[in-house]
């Protein structure tokens, strides 16, 4: 080859499943014929923990978080395969370095539609919540829902007579409650 910077394309393919585009091209100079391929750079994500550590992305840790936070609930596979693919997709839109509260908050806003529950159950954990009292604090900070939920326990007592019974159904009624105040 010459060395000469002028060429001109005679082909162009996709190339390696249409993840590159091969280019036949003609040496202006001294008409010898070659080959290149151009791929696409993959831009790699970082996140930013609360420490001020920073990872590379993993998109697993994000699917580990929100199957757990589904664990029971009628969310599929496939609909967690998704929202995980749709996260990534808001991150990569957001740049290269993304802080690790808005890779929660971008599942959360997935989550939500899917299932209130399940919802609740990851703001907890991404949130770092540590008691019953911090779901009505930081949640009625960003909305402008009632800041309270009542259940009427004369009703939930006449319903059952057995305690341990009441104690779980007023536990499954406050996530469920939880649930709506979440949206």
């Amino acid at each position: 080859m010459c060395g000469s910077l002028e060429n001109r394309v005679v082909d162009s393919r996709s190339a390696d499943e249409g993840r590159a585009i091969r280019r036949r091209r003609l040496c202006a100079n001294c008409d010898l014929r070659f080959t290149t391929f151009e791929r696409l750079e993959e831009q790699t994500l970082s996140v930013v923990k609360r420490d001020g550590r920073t990872e590379p992305f993993d998109p697993a840790k994000v699917e580990v978080g929100i199957r757990s936070a589904c664990k029971g609930r009628p969310v599929g596979a496939d609909a967690i395969t998704q929202l995980v693919a749709e996260v990534e997709e808001g991150i990569r839109a957001h740049g290269p370095t993304v802080e690790s509260a808005r890779v929660g908050a971008l599942a959360l806003e997935r989550l939500r539609p899917l299932d209130g529950v399940a919802a609740v159950r990851f703001a907890s954990v991404y949130k770092g919540f540590e008691g019953p009292e911090d779901f009505g604090r930081r949640s009625h900070a960003v909305t402008d829902r009632p800041s309270r939920i009542v259940l009427f326990w004369a009703n939930l007592l006449d319903a059952f007579g057995d305690e341990t019974q009441l104690h779980a159904e007023v536990e499954v009624t406050l996530l469920h409650e939880i649930g709506h105040f979440f949206g």
